[in-house]
């Protein structure tokens, strides 16, 4: 079983769990009590360990290898999937998928980013970060969402769009720039989850939205922790001290108005229990869909831009 070190003891309960079913099974011997005891432990240490995580074990939940992504969701919350490729310019970029979907029958437009389960996929998905052709993709959906007025759905889950010579060549800063630029004003309702790691402007390429979420476990940043690290103190080994500075966290992230709201993951992670937190992500959908059709599009705009000029105003003392 996959498992990082704070959940050393979880998973060493787990096992004595699994090993007393096993033998129970096997001889026949009734050890239910024994079992039901363990269980009632394991619950208290899960409880116990979760509840007091720091943001650099957040991070490590965020890119658990065993955790969901896009197409998982898509599996778990739509149907009638149809997957849209390429940017009619240069070509497809796997490491985004796009396309169009239905939620309780009502139309979408979905898009997000997608990781690989294994080494040969995530080579494939370049690990989540795309490439330019990838944002003009992302973009070419929403023109055909807003076209046919079809609510867009979104998926954040990267370390940060890819930073290579090729990707810088054909436009990488300005296939995000134009995102940002047309997506402030993009005449359909936006919702944007962000579902694992929400890395730079890669994540915020496809991540102007009416509504913003991050997910329990799942962060959102200006830079990875790793790449804080190399820049302020010129060792990565600080990444966990860049973590509880950048402020990435669910709650801090809220307190500081850059998102509408965390969304309730199940203890120990989205991967523990699928079906939870799709279900969870689902009925925020839903509500979203009904209040957002619902307004006068000129004033959705409106209100999508003030939304995101509000972020950032502070105020200094005055001098004495």
């Amino acid at each position: 079983m996959n498992g990082l070190d704070f959940e050393k003891p979880i998973i060493e309960l787990e096992k004595k769990i699994e090993e007393l079913r096993s033998f129970t099974a096997r001889e026949d011997i009734d050890l239910s009590g024994e079992v039901k005891k363990l269980e009632e432990r394991l619950r208290k240490v899960k409880q116990e360990v979760f509840k007091n995580l720091n943001p650099w074990q957040r991070v490590q939940i965020a890119r658990h290898p065993k955790r969901l992504y896009t197409l998982d969701y898509i599996d778990l919350i739509m149907t009638n999937f149809v997957e849209i490729r390429g940017d009619r310019l240069y070509g497809d970029d796997k490491a985004i998928v796009a396309g169009l979907a239905r939620i309780d029958g009502k139309k979408i437009a979905i898009i997000g980013h997608q990781k690989g389960k294994d080494t040969k996929e995530n080579l494939m998905r370049n690990f989540g970060s795309a490439h330019p052709e990838g944002y003009r993709k992302a973009m070419r959906v929403m023109e055909l969402a807003e076209k046919f007025r079809l609510p867009i759905v979104i998926f954040i889950d990267t370390p940060g769009a890819y930073p290579g010579i090729g990707a810088e060549e054909r436009g990488q800063a300005e296939a995000i720039a134009r995102n940002l630029f047309k997506m402030s004003t993009l005449k359909t309702p936006i919702i944007a989850f962000v579902i694992g790691e929400g890395g730079s402007g890669g994540a915020l390429g496809i991540g102007v939205a009416d509504r913003l979420y991050v997910l329990e476990y799942a962060y959102y940043s200006v830079i990875s922790p790793e790449g804080c690290a190399a820049i302020l103190w010129k060792e990565r080994s600080k990444a966990p001290d860049a973590a509880e500075a950048l402020k990435l966290t669910g709650k801090s992230l809220c307190e500081l108005g850059v998102i509408d709201d965390i969304i309730k993951e199940p203890l120990g992670g989205a991967h523990r229990n699928p079906e939870e937190i799709a279900g969870n992500i689902k009925a925020v959908i839903r509500k979203d869909l009904d209040t957002l059709t619902a307004i006068d599009v000129n004033k959705l705009i409106k209100q999508r831009y003030e939304k995101f000029r509000k972020m950032g105003i502070f105020e200094e003392p005055e001098a004495e």
